[in-house]
């Protein structure tokens, strides 16, 4: 075993995954984990045996290997200093990239958009930088503190810009996908989602019923709270609303605070576009039936969402709801549909403030996890790139020996895993409860919908197009 902490190295969270991923993949490997020293990396070495012995910090690069013997062992380390130290080529010397947003975009006085990708807590500095040079930015980051969002969506609308975030993981501008888009037709339904995954399911589901969307509009998901006030949502209503190529314009959210549903609906009453809303709310809890009624609206057909059907596993008796998910919204939808028919459902993005799971992920009862929520990712990459996480709580559930059915999102699209059901398939295919997907992404996409679906029914999984449908599948089952 070789556990060691470093100081005064970094890489990022994708980079330590692919590390990860390499060196476990060697013979006589048996468990590996690079990553930074934070709280959950911690937690998550010490339940593989590998903690180390001195007080870590976050700045702090944590190498833990297991392996068969101390030769294997010696081996992998070498492969972890390797491919830390391997460097990309950046072309010639003589192209030396700009090292702010600011210094790029007066080199690039056409470029109309920034995207903004460090750690929160920098990422105001570089999106601030865009706004004074007139330019809408993309910030990516999550962890940015929301008195910096408000001030950033402020300085934005008096510049006449949007601000697509903080945590805005997917937008569509102009044709250009950006985060984790999927590959949709051009139409025209422009989105303004204050939701990542509500945005993929929406766009995904109006692909597959042959329409497109002009525009995907990320504001970022606290951006109808309170706090924000919907300060980027608002904006975005009246771009889309100014846009030739936008004929109907959908508003996609997780539930928003009342106050600020009420100004949306104020200020989307006024719009000379047709405007419709998929906020989710107890009322409305279900996206797939948001889009149903748009596409109704416009006189266009609603067709059969694409499943596939998995194998016919014996519902264990006393079975309760597990719901791992990697997208926040598509775990609020899930809770928002399950929990009138199965009662309480327990979180760690809850509900209701009672029904806080914390970091319990094990807990017994129906429960929900967001495996995407910002303090499961501090150091790591998302779980729709890196399902670590996920295995470990699907393994888990599995030794426990809960009766359960198990409920799961798998999201494709550009920037994902480039094979989900590569690494899902392994753990569900043994499984002795049922397993129920709701794949979103389309035949476009780089994984492809049929693909990956097939391949999860192939291990036992019963795959819809539908979040909505797979948790009423997934309830259904369980004799609710």
């Amino acid at each position: 075993m070789h556990v060691s902490l470093r100081s005064g190295v970094y890489a990022d969270s994708v980079k330590l995954m692919q590390v990860s991923k390499a060196v476990g993949a060697r013979d006589g490997v048996t468990a590996v984990l690079v990553a930074m020293a934070t709280p959950l990396n911690l937690e998550l070495a010490a339940g593989m045996g590998l903690a180390p012995d001195e007080d870590a910090k976050p700045d702090q690069l944590l190498v833990a290997l297991r392996a068969v013997d101390d030769a294997e062992l010696a081996a992998a380390v070498t492969a972890v200093e390797v491919a830390l130290t391997a460097r990309e080529e950046r072309g010639s010397a003589d192209a030396i990239p700009p090292r702010t947003v600011g210094f790029a975009l007066a080199e690039e006085a056409e470029t109309p958009l920034a995207v903004v990708s460090v750690p929160g807590p920098y990422a105001v500095a570089e999106a601030m930088d865009a706004v004074a040079a007139g330019r809408s930015v993309l910030v990516f980051s999550d962890g940015v503190p929301v008195e910096h969002e408000v001030a950033l969506k402020a300085a934005a609308h008096e510049a006449g810009v949007l601000v697509m975030g903080p945590d805005c993981g997917t937008a569509i501008v102009g044709g250009v996908a950006l985060g984790f888009a999927n590959v949709v037709r051009p139409g025209p339904v422009g989105l303004v989602a204050a939701s990542g995954t509500g945005a993929q399911q929406v766009s995904c589901l109006l692909d597959m019923a042959g329409v497109g969307v002009s525009h995907v509009l990320g504001t970022g998901g606290r951006d109808l709270s309170a706090a924000v006030g919907g300060r980027a949502t608002l904006d975005a209503l009246a771009m889309l609303d100014a846009d030739d190529a936008t004929e109907r314009v959908l508003l996609v959210s997780k539930p928003p605070a009342p106050e600020v549903a009420q100004e949306v609906g104020r200020t989307a009453a006024g719009l000379a576009t047709p405007f419709s809303s998929a906020a989710l709310s107890p009322d409305s809890p279900d996206l797939t039936a948001a889009v149903e009624a748009l596409l109704q609206d416009m006189g266009a057909d609603v067709p059969t969402w694409p499943s596939r059907p998995g194998a016919d596993r014996e519902v264990p008796e006393g079975a309760v709801l597990k719901g791992f998910y990697s997208g926040g919204t598509l775990a609020d939808e899930a809770m928002l549909v399950a929990a009138p028919v199965l009662g309480d459902v327990r979180s760690n993005t809850p509900l209701k403030p009672e029904l806080d799971l914390g970091a319990d992920f094990g807990a017994a009862g129906h429960v929900v996890v967001d495996f995407g929520d910002d303090a499961l990712t501090v150091g790591r990459a998302h779980p729709m790139i890196d399902p670590t996480l996920r295995l470990e709580a699907i393994a888990g559930l599995a030794a426990s020996g809960e009766p359960a059915v198990l409920l799961l999102d798998v999201v494709l699209g550009y920037g994902a895993d480039p094979d989900p059901a590569g690494a899902l398939v392994p753990a569900i295919r043994d499984l002795p409860f049922p397993v129920v997907v709701g794949l979103v992404g389309t035949e476009g996409d780089p994984q492809g919908w049929s693909r990956q679906a097939d391949a999860l029914a192939a291990a036992g999984a019963h795959v819809f197009a539908s979040n909505s449908a797979a948790t009423r599948f997934a309830v259904d089952l369980i004799g609710a």
